[in-house]
């Protein structure tokens, strides 16, 4: 008897079958083993994290070094394996890469390889905190996604809004600068204009560290000015966000995230990802 050839079709089923399961349980918080698994995540981080706490501590570090820098490398190697499921796990693994949580969770093991090479930079492993963002889908508050959602949407629509404010204030701090530079001068502490635009930077924020002060009657006149006019500025960006926010409908949202793309914020009964088109 003739030995029947085996369909590679066949062999691509499961496959699919098994990326779409590691999809639901690793994106998804709907099932009870992705629940279970964003929940044991959320732990891990923030055990990682208190461990990195713990190692910039003098004494602990003294006398526990070599279990903590055990421990850290454990958790770098847990993320870095999750890491790449994750991207196994979607149909576009670049998307992932370069969405807010795909940097996060690349920049939350990048640190401990990169102290291979230059000491102390895995106190940057903190960065891993960020990831606790997920709680919020796990325990089903989608009315946080949603208002986080309406928040990053306010701020991309009036960045460029904000930009120009940032560089009207920066030209504003270069010439307070240069006044309280000429009206002080170098005997007052003021003994550059880049030196002098800090302390417009620090009196115009209403900061006052005090590290530098005008002496001359005209000087404080100035900075009585810079002070006043601190505290409208401080509205301003508020304000245009604020607009922004009002701008933008509260629209209900699920906990669903595509299986090609893995964005998130779908309509409770959408069918396909508004993102890419994929079928939910």
């Amino acid at each position: 008897m003739p030995q029947s050839k085996q369909n590679p079709q066949a062999n691509k089923i499961p496959i699919k079958n098994r990326l779409a399961r590691l999809h639901e349980i690793i994106f998804e918080a709907d099932t009870p083993a992705g629940k279970w698994f964003d929940l044991l995540l959320i732990l891990s981080i923030l055990l990682s994290v208190f461990v990195v706490m713990l190692d910039s501590v003098a004494s602990v570090r003294a006398r526990y070094g070599s279990l903590i820098y055990t421990i850290e490398w454990f958790f770098t190697l847990l993320f870095t394996i999750e890491y790449v499921l994750r991207l196994l796990s979607v149909g576009r693994p670049l998307k992932y890469a370069l969405s807010f949580f795909g940097i996060v969770d690349l920049l939350a093991i990048i640190p401990t390889y990169l102290s291979l090479i230059f000491p102390g930079t895995e106190y940057f492993l903190v960065i891993r905190i960020l990831r606790i963002l997920r709680v919020f889908r796990i325990l089903k508050l989608v009315q946080y996604l949603n208002e986080a959602n309406l928040l990053l949407e306010a701020l991309r629509t009036s960045f460029k809004k904000i930009t120009v404010f940032i560089f009207t204030v920066l030209t504003l701090v270069i010439i307070f600068g240069a006044i309280i530079y000429v009206l002080e001068g170098e005997e007052n502490g003021f003994t550059s204009i880049p030196r002098s635009s800090y302390w417009a930077i620090v009196t115009l924020t209403t900061v006052g560290y005090g590290d530098i002060s005008p002496k001359t009657n005209l000087g404080q006149a100035l900075a009585a000015v810079i002070m006043i006019l601190g505290y409208g500025i401080i509205a301003v960006p508020t304000g245009i966000v604020t607009a922004e926010l009002i701008k933008n409908p509260k629209n209900k949202i699920s906990t669903q995230a595509c299986p090609e793309c893995s964005a998130e914020g779908h309509d409770p009964d959408a069918v396909f990802c508004k993102f890419c088109g994929m079928k939910l």
